[in-house]
C-alpha cells in the first residue's frame, strides 16, 4: 500500500517542474491525479509515459473562475471527490525599482498567485473528502523582502494569509491547509527569475543564491516533491495552518 493509494489528487501548474515532480510522486504512491495547466501541449508532454488509467489532464487558467469550476467538476466526474488539492500555479513578474514597477505586471502576478489560489480553494474544498489535504505553493519569497521583486514577494506573502484563514475554517472537516516554501530550485522558472535578478543586481544571481544557502546548492524538483508528498499524506495528519520551508537553510 502506498501513502496515497486510491486518493484523488488535483495539481494546478502541473506541467511545471514542481507540479509534475509532485504528480509523479503521487502516482508512485498509488494516487489518481488530475493535472492542469494553461497549455495543452505542455500537459501532453508532461504525462508522456505516465499510467493513463490514473492520470488525466485539463487546461485551466486559474485566474478565471469559470475555468477553475470546470476543472473541479471534471476532476470529480473522472475520479471522484478530491483528497489532495495542490494549488501550484504561478508566474514570476518583473524585477524593477518601485517607481518603475509596471502596474499591469503586478496585477497579473496577483491574479495568478492570490486570486488563483483563492479560486482553487473556493471551488475545490467543497468537493473534497473530509480529512483531505490542501497545499499552496508559496516560496521563501513569502518570508522575506528583496528590492524590486514587488509583485512576486507580495503575492507569496498573501498566499500565507489565505492558507491561515482556510486552515481554521475547514478544520471541523479535518481538512488540513498548509503552504510550502521552496528556496531556489533548479528549473526553468528559477532560471528566468535569476536572469532578471542578475541584470538588476549586476552579479550572477545563481551563484549568489548558492552562497546564501548553507547547503550550498539549489534544490532539485524531486526534493520539493518529497515535502509536498509529506503534506499530502497522513504522515502530516496533525499539521495544519503552517509553513513548510524547504530552502537548504537559506532562511535559517
Amino acid at each position: 500500500m502506498g501513502l496515497l493509494t486510491d486518493k484523488v489528487c488535483l495539481v494546478t501548474g502541473g506541467a511545471g517542474s514542481i507540479g509534475l515532480a509532485s504528480a509523479r510522486r503521487f502516482l508512485r504512491e498509488g494516487a489518481r491525479v488530475m493535472l492542469s495547466d494553461r497549455s495543452a501541449d505542455a500537459l501532453a508532454r508532461a504525462i508522456d509515459g505516465l499510467p493513463a488509467d490514473r492520470i488525466a489532464t485539463t487546461v485551466c487558467d486559474v485566474r478565471e473562475a469559470t475555468e477553475v469550476r470546470a476543472l473541479i467538476e471534471q476532476t470529480v466526474e473522472r475520479f471522484g471527490l478530491i483528497d489532495v488539492l495542490f494549488s501550484n500555479a504561478g508566474n514570476a513578474g518583473a524585477i524593477a525599482p518601485l517607481e518603475q514597477y509596471p502596474e499591469d505586471v503586478f496585477d497579473d502576478v496577483y491574479r495568478v498567485h492570490v486570486r488563483g489560489a483563492l479560486l482553487v480553494l473556493k471551488y475545490g474544498i467543497p468537493c473534497m473528502q473530509d480529512g483531505g489535504s490542501v497545499i499552496i505553493t508559496s516560496s521563501v519569497a513569502g518570508l522575506r523582502g528583496d528590492p524590486g521583486a514587488y509583485a512576486y514577494i507580495a503575492a507569496k506573502h498573501a498566499q500565507i494569509g489565505i492558507m491561515r484563514c482556510a486552515a481554521k475554517e475547514v478544520a471541523p472537516r479535518k481538512i488540513r491547509v498548509n503552504t510550502i516554501h521552496p528556496g531556489p530550485t533548479r528549473n526553468d522558472f528559477q532560471s528566468a527569475l535569476e536572469s532578471q535578478l542578475s541584470t538588476a543586481l549586476g552579479c550572477n544571481a545563481t551563484e549568489l543564491f548558492d552562497q546564501m544557502t548553507p547547503l550550498g546548492r539549489h534544490a532539485e524538483p524531486d526534493e520539493i516533491a518529497s515535502s509536498v508528498l509529506y503534506l499530502a499524506s497522513s504522515q502530516s495528519a496533525h499539521v495544519t495552518g503552517t509553513r513548510l520551508v524547504v530552502d537548504g537553510g537559506m532562511q535559517g
